[in-house]
């Protein structure tokens, strides 16, 4: 059986922890994409997604851990995806807002 390396947890983490930014797009954007309501809908979910990327990054953790005991070198890929997983959801829980405006070129 083959180990995971930790990537597919990474990036489930990053992209969850995207999912939480719909709710501070503009208006104008989210009828552009033809999903008037998604706003609303991924701010009632935004706690669960959160939830699901810091859960998900545990499991990227438990996989490289696992992978150490079992003798398998890890690829440096996914250990930066994984620390940036970490940085990035870290970032959505504690300053929303910012990372909305960074994400939206308006931090500046």
């Amino acid at each position: 059986m083959k180990q995971g390396k930790g990537i597919s947890a990474s990036i489930g983490a990053i992209l969850s922890s995207l999912g939480t930014l719909i709710c501070c797009f503009p208006v104008g954007f989210a009828a552009a994409l033809g999903a008037g309501s998604a706003s609303a809908f991924f701010q009632t979910l935004r706690p669960f997604l959160l939830g699901l990327s810091v859960a998900l990054i545990g499991l990227g953790f438990w996989q490289q851990h696992r992978a150490k005991q079992c003798a398998i070198r890890g690829r440096w890929l996914s250990k930066v995806l994984l620390w940036a997983a970490v940085v990035v959801v870290v970032g959505m829980i504690l300053f929303p807002q910012q990372m909305a405006a960074l994400l939206a070129g308006e931090l500046w």
